[in-house]
């Protein structure tokens, strides 16, 4: 039999793999191709902004309220911050000053308010001639020395019977609630109103500085126990210790006749109220004695009110009278029968008789 050769079977062909994707070439070898689509993302790309000086200044520093607050906002000026004495005037406001500034609300102690202009247009007939003085925040140690010193020595009755009949306002800087303790520590008989927005003292022209300057004569006390007793009055009144107002704000007096301004004193330091005689004479009061002070603290003494001769003091006439007796009954221990005698003689206007000597037998 014959044998069967077998051809070998061709394998079938592969199907042909896929080319290998050649790597990226490195930029310096990428071709013109790379380097047009550099140009165009180059030229599409921009620099950011350098900011110039006054931009910087423009921007806001804070972020800005929610519109549904109801808190009013009032931008900073920071001219009015001074370090040292400030060389300020005591221009008269101008009308324009005086525009803005009378249908600016003032509080009373009990939150209600009033317009400014109220209060040197004599619309309630008082005086026709009105002092208004602007304080410091509520916890001024040395503006409540102020008024303590000008209550006692300038009264409401002593302006009503000027020939021009003058009435005092004071103003502060702070928040209403405060106003009852205010005038509880100063004994201030002239009301007391309060400016919280501090509009008032911005648009009459009074600055802002923690300045003492020099002392004058209303300041009898010491700085360090002024200091220590203003941190403890604004201690005791709890939540409200952060109501008393600026700080810095400093203020003044302002002197109106017939709703027109004549008089003008700015505050150039935090001590620098004008001073009590100079008001006096400023306002026609020319008779002035010195207000008594007490010491080791900063209240005024009362006048003292004629007292009786024939009044004592309780405890006074309590010792006197146990003195007395005390000494009475002494006396009477200590009588000799020769003083007895001398006595009995007195009354009766006989001469006593003498027993003799007691003989015994």
């Amino acid at each position: 039999m014959a044998s069967v050769q077998r051809k070998p079977v061709a394998a079938a062909p592969s199907a042909p793999s896929a080319p290998a994707k050649l790597p990226t070439p490195p930029p310096s070898q990428s071709g013109p191709v790379l380097e047009l689509k550099t140009a165009e993302a180059n030229a599409n790309y921009a620099a950011p902004k350098l900011s110039t000086s006054s931009e910087a200044q423009d921007a806001p520093t804070t972020p800005p309220f929610s519109p549904s607050s109801t808190t009013p906002v009032f931008k900073h000026d920071p001219e009015l911050d001074f370090v040292g004495t400030v060389e300020v005037n005591n221009d008269l406001p101008t009308p324009k000053d005086l525009k803005r500034c009378e249908d600016l609300l003032v509080l009373d102690a009990k939150g209600q308010s009033r317009p400014f202009k109220e209060l040197y247009t004599n619309i309630d007939g008082e005086a026709p001639r009105q002092l208004l003085i602007f304080i410091r925040h509520f916890f001024c140690g040395n503006c409540q020395e102020y008024l303590r010193e000008l209550s006692a020595s300038i009264t409401p009755d002593s302006l009503f019977a000027l020939d021009e009949p003058t009435f005092i306002t004071v103003i502060g800087c702070g928040r209403p609630d405060l106003i009852n303790m205010y005038t509880e520590a100063t004994n201030c008989p002239f009301p007391i109103y309060a400016d919280p927005t501090g509009k008032l003292y911005e648009y009459l022209g009074m600055t802002r500085t923690l300045d003492l300057g020099k002392k004058p004569s209303y300041i009898q006390s010491n700085l360090l126990v002024t200091s220590l007793q203003s941190i403890a009055q604004a201690l005791k009144t709890g939540t409200n210790a952060l109501k008393g107002g600026d700080f810095k704000q400093v203020g003044g007096e302002f002197l109106f006749e017939g709703g027109e301004c004549v008089w003008v004193h700015r505050m150039r330091h935090t001590r620098d109220h004008t001073e009590i005689k100079e008001m006096r004479e400023k306002l026609g009061l020319t008779e002035s004695t010195p207000v008594p002070r007490k010491r080791w603290s900063h209240g005024v003494k009362p006048a003292r009110e004629e007292i009786p001769r024939d009044r004592r003091s309780s405890w006074l006439g309590r010792a006197r009278s146990t003195k007395s007796v005390k000494s009475s009954k002494s006396i009477r221990g200590t009588r000799t029968p020769e003083m007895l005698e001398e006595k009995d003689e007195d009354k009766s206007g006989e001469q006593p008789v003498v027993p003799g000597p007691r003989t015994y037998q």
